[in-house]
């Protein structure tokens, strides 16, 4: 049953989510390993992909697990509340759009894949699972992290369909914002000039 102070819990819930996907802890993770600011170098993403590039797997992972817990746990958060599919579908919005727009850096951010694992996986951790599967496949056959990921996240919209078609809006608006943000990377790799792990 809804009740006349679940509004203000909603609201409170995606601007936590918000606050949260707006820490980027490829930033702090970087000082903590004394690798140069993944914003000044390589994609200038601050993302795991652009730290694995400047310090190896070991800051890479820690990187994707902190920006994966980041989508997560609002997620849960508002399942364990009682909040509804559609609900919840907007606090992963409001985490992945943190992400991408933070208000702690001047709204400039990363691209929101980690954020998003995290978030599908509280949400839709059947399809979520199958989108890494087929991320991890498309990295191990190019070695190219934006191509891995602009077809991992395209096939979310079709698995969520089969699968959980409760999330497929959520799985929808995703693609669009995450594709959108890497733009640049699919100009570079209609170019081949996109660079590789």
């Amino acid at each position: 049953m809804e009740t006349p102070s679940q509004p203000i819990l909603i609201v409170l819930l995606c601007f936590g989510a918000y606050l949260a996907g707006s820490v980027l802890f490829a930033i702090p993770v970087c000082r903590a390993w004394r690798l140069p600011d993944p914003r000044a170098q390589g994609s200038s993403n601050p993302g795991a992909t652009n730290v694995f590039r400047a310090g190896g797997w070991q800051p890479a992972l820690t990187t994707l697990v902190l920006d994966a817990l980041k989508g997560w746990l609002p997620v849960w958060l508002a399942n364990q509340a009682g909040m509804s599919i559609m609900v919840q579908a907007i606090v992963a919005l409001s985490a992945v759009t943190g992400h991408m727009i933070p208000i702690f850096f001047r709204f400039k951010g990363g691209k929101g894949v980690a954020t998003a694992l995290g978030a599908g996986l509280a949400l839709a951790p059947l399809t979520t699972l199958l989108m890494a599967a087929v991320w991890l496949l498309v990295i191990w056959r190019s070695r190219i992290s934006a191509l891995a990921s602009i077809v991992a996240i395209g096939s979310g919209p079709i698995i969520s369909a089969i699968l959980e078609p409760e999330t497929l809006p959520l799985f929808g608006l995703l693609t669009l914002l995450i594709v959108v943000r890497h733009r640049n990377n699919l100009i570079r790799l209609a170019q081949g000039r996109e660079t590789g792990l």
